[in-house]
């Protein structure tokens, strides 16, 4: 286990997680979850990161969803593993503001890039939610291939 990232995702003491990729500042958990690792994704009014249009360049959950549409996503009822469906989880602050994306895995895991430090496989949303990240509040799905 690694003891900083013990410290800032207490969700992930004590349990077995892997660090998939080292730390890298190029790309962030929304790309990531959209399987792109060459840029940074963020609906900034000013157009300083990558956004797929026509998603509206707003910090919600429902311009999140519509981003992630634009690649086949859709909105689905829960993030229990599905054969043949890949999925995405959006987290939220208490506040409804999205704050980060994770990707489940074939395997039933879910990878997640944690800021500008490393990518993660981990077991559970639960791993990386509480107060950096708050909490699973979309989930979204696609077929796989």
């Amino acid at each position: 286990m690694n003891q900083h990232l013990g410290r800032l995702f207490p969700g992930l003491r004590g349990v077995s997680y892997e660090i998939t990729s080292p730390a890298q500042p190029d790309y962030n958990c929304i790309a990531w979850a959209a399987g792109d690792d060459s840029r940074w994704w963020w609906p900034d009014e000013f157009h300083q990161y990558y956004w797929p249009e026509p998603a509206p360049r707003l910090s919600t959950l429902g311009a999140f969803a519509e981003a992630f549409r634009t690649l086949g996503f859709e909105v689905c009822e829960d993030s229990t593993s599905e054969l043949g469906w890949e999925k995405i989880a959006i987290f939220a602050s208490p506040d409804g503001m999205p704050t980060h994306a994770a990707r489940q895995l074939p395997d039933g895991t879910w990878t997640s890039k944690l800021g500008n430090l490393e990518d993660i496989k981990h077991r559970d949303l639960r791993h990386v939610g509480g107060d950096a990240y708050g909490e699973p509040t979309l989930i979204l799905r696609r077929r796989r291939g």
